[in-house]
């Protein structure tokens, strides 16, 4: 593991699933050396504070390819997002595993930040000198100057030229005074050197199904709510009305939600009740569009209703301003599922904190009975580099976060093959092009050691696997056919406009569960124990489903075993490309809960 990190931290490079952004963060003089323990999170050189200070997570960073344009001006305005550690992680941790579900309250009384280490840090920040000081599940935020903030946190701002972009990093560690050592986990926002961009793969306009190669009355197809519905077996299984879900989205999404509404009189859906929450400063943006129409069509086609939609729409795509938006999602405790169709190299996260900072939010989450559903990428048994979004192993051998969260639900992606004649499933293949591979960062989850069913490889190194399961998302064969007059930066998708990647396949596997989660009377909760348990339970009853391609029939999930990523093969059983495999709803809601 020691080469492979080396080797992703030397390549400096930053993605988005179903994206091309790109970054040149390297570690900085203060940071980490390139070293991954056998336990899989990555032991890095440890961080000596100065007399009087305490490490955090966030480390130091510079900027490989940039010039160096000297200290950030100290009159520079920066928002601070301040992560601060839980209580008892281990006592969570159990919690979570054993399908526990708790109340805000209770969280809050027993593991989460107290009252007093959230007033330390406001009172702080206040003697700082910052201002609009505020707080949130986990994080308290605040606005300072570049002088304020490398007083604060004892840490260097430099500022670079990037290309065309002025951009900034912290090149030494973030401290906070000792006294708050045990309190303050990371500081986000000393950085905007690396964001997560949106970039979803579309190939054609709409067609419901192109004929297969062989056999006759076979074809590879586009999908829309009814065909997916019937090729994932929905059958009688309720629809999502009594569940409520929420997508992670950026900028402006009013164009969104009226695409949706086009998408739902077009296709003679249900209208669900959309509600979007604004986080943060409010952002024109509407690169990022034709992605959240994505995932809100495609999730509420596959779910055929839900009780109410909510797009949370943060600033940008900074780590801080999603750690924000996770944060709003966890505290408003509004929306049972939610959906992330972005990432980035996993390093980056763990470089800038955001990826403690984020884990301590998607366990609060698992222990409220809520799910974040994340896509995997779409570089394969990589993390992509700019523009070569679907091209497998083009970036690092490393996967992404936030899908490598042990508290998300990482989602690969499928090439499918539909009957022609009523869109039910054929079978299906792992995707070329989806995310998948070993965690060079974080644990494998109490659930997947227990199943037993990963290879001997990361059992032995407790490595986290990705994906956890999977679902369609190659675009020539499988795609979602999304609707809008008028999408920037794809144009007049009136008729449909067919949109893959696991951007797909993410939604897709959110609008699934919300059908589970109704039909078990929103009882389920965290999904990713509830299926590995379900694939744990019916592991050794695998029967053969003739293809083409063949699958496996394996409780409640279509084990596929065909296909490859680039590093990794589609095996029986647990794999690297498809993990668990894709959901069968008839059969899983028989099974699941139990």
């Amino acid at each position: 593991m020691k080469r492979l990190l080396a080797l992703a931290l030397t390549t400096g490079v930053m993605t988005a699933s179903c994206s091309g952004g790109m970054s040149h963060l390297l570690p900085g003089a203060g940071g980490p050396g390139a070293a991954a323990s056998a336990r899989g999170r990555a032991a890095q050189d440890v961080i000596v504070a100065p007399s009087g200070w305490a490490a955090t997570a966030t480390r130091g960073a510079t900027i490989s390819g940039g010039t160096d344009r000297g200290a950030l001006a100290p009159a520079t305005p920066l928002t601070v997002r301040v992560g601060l550690n839980l209580h008892n992680e281990d006592g969570l941790k159990s919690l979570i595993a054993a399908r526990q579900k708790i109340s805000p309250a209770q969280f809050a009384s027993q593991y989460g930040p107290t009252p007093s280490d959230v007033q330390s840090v406001v009172s702080y920040l206040q003697g700082q000198g910052f201002t609009n000081v505020r707080t949130s599940a986990q994080l308290v935020s605040a606005d300072g100057t570049a002088a304020q903030v490398s007083k604060a946190f004892n840490t260097s701002l430099e500022s670079f030229q990037l290309g065309g972009a002025a951009v900034y990093v912290n090149t030494q560690p973030a401290f906070v005074p000792a006294s708050l050592g045990g309190v303050v986990s990371a500081v986000l926002g000393l950085s905007n050197a690396a964001k997560m961009s949106v970039r979803p793969n579309a190939t054609r306009p709409h067609a419901s199904c192109f004929p297969a190669a062989a056999p006759t009355g076979q074809c590879t197809p586009a999908f829309d709510a009814k065909d997916v519905q019937a090729y994932y077996d929905a059958g009688s299984t309720p629809t999502g009305s009594a569940t409520t879900i929420a997508v992670m989205a950026e900028g402006d999404v009013s164009g969104t939600v009226s695409d949706l509404t086009y998408a739902e009189n077009k296709l003679g859906l249900p209208h669900v009740p959309v509600t979007v929450v604004k986080v943060g400063l409010p952002s024109p943006d509407t690169a990022g569009v034709v992605e959240w129409d994505l995932d809100t069509q495609s999730s509420t086609g596959m779910a055929q209703n839900v009780q109410a939609l909510y797009i949370y729409a943060t600033t940008s795509l900074s780590d801080s301003d999603i750690a924000n938006e996770y944060s709003k999602w966890v505290g408003d405790n509004l929306a049972q599922l939610g959906n992330s169709s972005f990432g980035e190299c996993e390093y980056q996260a763990f470089l800038d904190g955001a990826m403690k900072v984020d884990d301590h939010l998607f366990m609060q989450a698992a222990a409220q009975g809520q799910t974040m559903f994340v896509s995997t990428g779409d570089t394969g048994a990589s993390c992509a580099l700019a523009p070569t979004n679907g091209a497998p192993m083009s970036g690092p051998p490393m996967v992404e976060y936030p899908a490598t969260s042990p508290y998300a639900v990482g989602v690969g992606g499928t090439t499918v093959v539909s009957n022609a004649s009523d869109s039910s499933y054929a079978g299906e293949a792992a995707w070329n092009a989806g995310g998948g591979g070993l965690s060079q960062f974080e644990n494998a989850t109490d659930w997947q050691k227990r199943s037993q069913i990963l290879p001997s490889g990361p059992a032995v190194t407790n490595l986290r696997g990705l994906p956890d399961i999977a679902m369609a998302a190659d675009a020539f064969s499988g795609a979602y056919n999304v609707y809008g007059p008028n999408i920037p930066g794809v144009g007049d998708c009136s008729t449909g406009c067919a949109i893959g990647g696991t951007s797909e396949a993410s939604p897709l596997a959110m609008g699934a569960y919300s059908r589970l989660m109704s039909a078990h009377g929103n009882a389920l909760g965290f999904a990713a124990p509830q299926f590995y348990n379900n694939y744990v339970q019916h592991q050794n009853n695998a029967t053969t489903v003739t293809g083409p391609p063949p699958t496996q029939a394996l409780g409640g999930f279509h084990d596929i075993i065909t296909g490859g990523n680039g590093a990794y093969t589609a095996l029986p059983g647990y794999d690297y490309t498809t993990g668990l495999g894709t959901i069968d709803l008839t059969v899983m809601n028989a099974q699941i809960g139990t």
